[in-house]
């Protein structure tokens, strides 16, 4: 089972985290919680933004997924340890990244191909991986994290995007959390 976990606010203030889990194509449960961030988006410290309200989300969860999805980088970080890295760490959960571009790792593009990929490297050290999910669409970058590699999290990018861009328990986690936004706004 994977989930994903996404936070949808404004720059500070009133903010909705919401969790999916999926199996394949089936949503069997989600979570949506709302909560506040006290300070402002500041490059490289997501994790102390976010975290807090996305742990809420994955900790309301009725069932405890396998591996996290987050829209945020792992190892491809100035300190080597991104919010999917830090809150795989805090949940004690398999974590993966997926972002449209790197954070700061150089590496060529994939090829056109579905399931296409190529290295993303720091330092002469794998940390990322771009993966192509759909034939013709950019491709993503799929960040290794809490207890994954780069092979791991492309791998399961790949497989969770059955053909589109983005994986599906990223898109539903997305959808849940603009939804509950939407509906408080006045």
């Amino acid at each position: 089972m994977a989930a994903a976990v996404v936070v949808s606010a404004g720059d500070v203030g009133p903010a909705w985290a919401a969790a999916v889990v999926t199996r394949g194509p089936r949503v069997l449960a989600t979570e949506v919680v709302e909560g506040a961030l006290a300070v402002p988006y500041e490059p490289g410290l997501l994790a102390a933004r976010e975290g807090p309200l996305l742990s809420a989300a994955v900790g309301g969860l009725h069932l405890r997924p396998d591996v996290l999805l987050l829209a945020a980088a792992g190892r491809d970080h100035p300190r080597r340890a991104g919010l999917a890295l830090h809150l795989g760490a805090v949940l004690d959960l398999p974590t993966v990244g997926v972002t449209d571009r790197p954070l700061l790792a150089p590496g060529p593009p994939p090829g056109p191909a579905r399931g296409d990929t190529s290295p993303l490297a720091l330092d002469g050290a794998e940390v990322a991986r771009w993966v192509r999910t759909a034939a013709g669409a950019r491709p993503v970058v799929a960040h290794a994290a809490w207890r994954t590699d780069p092979e791991a999290a492309a791998a399961l990018v790949l497989t969770s995007s059955s053909a589109v861009r983005t994986p599906l328990p990223l898109r539903e986690a997305r959808r849940l959390a603009r939804d509950a936004r939407a509906r408080r706004r006045p």
